[in-house]
């Protein structure tokens, strides 16, 4: 009888005790799990711009152009404000990392070889150093929904790139960039004479017609061409019956206007870019009733990286390596 009560009472206790030790190591799981999805989530994008020891370049002088002031501020902070200012958070995220050691570059360039600016390292004017726009600002104008996720896209890029450089020989490269190549890049002594750099070669580029920025048109009347020329040169004289007053003489091996003829002027194609406010020098000009149209491929110098290039790479399942080499021939990337 007492071994049959004894049977009973322990049959009870395991039915209490079994539900809870199996409802328990449940609960352990789904906070694992939980937990493990919450990390995903979290280092997805980093939000925190990572330490790293630049020795002389860990803190950089800062023009700001509009108040003359000077900012000291963190070399990577920089270029997370840089990155997000010169390309667009929607990129893929290697052609963001690309963007991110292209900055790097560039900034370290400018610091080696001498600045622009007798108090300054660089300036945040793009037209003469690089852009850069503040968090606050940059955040202002993205949209609500993706202001952090775009932020964080940024930090992330920068951040798993951090430390690294592009150099030639050892040594930190002028590394230029630009909107898109309209279909190839440029060398840069057809943009700004001089000597031309052993790395920065024209290479073709595919995918960037899918973007706006591959494709513009200027129209202007023709007295605004004349006004135009006029403010530049003052015995400039065009007489529009003649059916050669406005003719390209020659253009570049990547496609741009060497030379353009515009009346009694023959003016290169940077200048004329520069008169007229184009897009590229990779242009064709027509005269059609009382206008003048130029239709422009691409956008900016094309000289360097091209940042839709960059994408439409990334896209295709290039990393920011494969990225950098394409642009930029026989470098290497290292650890500063």
């Amino acid at each position: 009888m007492r071994k049959i009560i004894l049977y009973i009472l322990i049959i009870i206790l395991l039915c209490f005790f079994i539900p809870i030790i199996f409802c328990k190591k449940f609960e352990q799981k789904e906070e694992a799990f939980s937990s493990n999805n919450d990390e995903e989530v979290k280092t997805e994008y980093n939000n925190s711009i990572s330490e790293y020891n630049y020795k002389n370049y860990n803190k950089i002088r800062l023009l700001h152009t509009k108040t003359n002031e000077i900012e000291e501020i963190n070399l990577d902070e920089y270029l997370c404000n840089v990155v997000s200012a010169e390309m667009p958070a929607s990129f893929e995220l290697e052609a963001l990392k690309a963007q991110s050691i292209v900055a790097r570059t560039y900034t370290i360039y400018k610091i080696e070889n001498g600045s622009k600016h007798e108090e300054a390292d660089i300036c945040d004017n793009a037209n003469c150093c690089q852009a850069w726009i503040s968090k606050e600002d940059r955040l202002s104008k993205w949209n609500e929904n993706y202001r952090e996720e775009n932020w964080n896209k940024i930090v992330t890029a920068v951040n798993s790139t951090i430390g690294k450089i592009i150099v030639y020989n050892g040594k930190p490269i002028n590394a230029f960039f630009h909107s898109n190549s309209g279909g190839k890049t440029e060398i840069p002594l057809n943009v700004w004479g001089g000597s031309d750099y052993p790395y920065l070669q024209a290479v073709e580029t595919t995918g960037e017609e899918a973007y706006t920025q591959y494709y513009s048109q200027v129209s202007i009347t023709k007295e605004e061409l004349i006004n135009k020329m006029k403010d530049k040169y003052s015995d400039f004289e065009i007489d529009f019956a003649d059916d050669n007053c406005i003719e390209i003489l020659e253009k570049t091996d990547s496609n741009r206007v060497r030379t353009l003829k515009l009346g009694n002027k023959n003016i290169s194609g940077v200048e004329a870019r520069s008169i007229f406010a184009l897009k590229s020098t990779n242009f064709e000009v027509s005269k059609e009733d009382n206008n003048v149209k130029f239709e422009v491929l691409g956008y900016g110098h094309g000289v360097g990286m091209s940042q839709t290039g960059a994408d439409s790479l990334a896209k295709a399942g290039k990393n920011y390596s494969d990225i950098i080499k394409y642009f930029y021939i026989g470098v290497e990337i290292v650890d500063i």
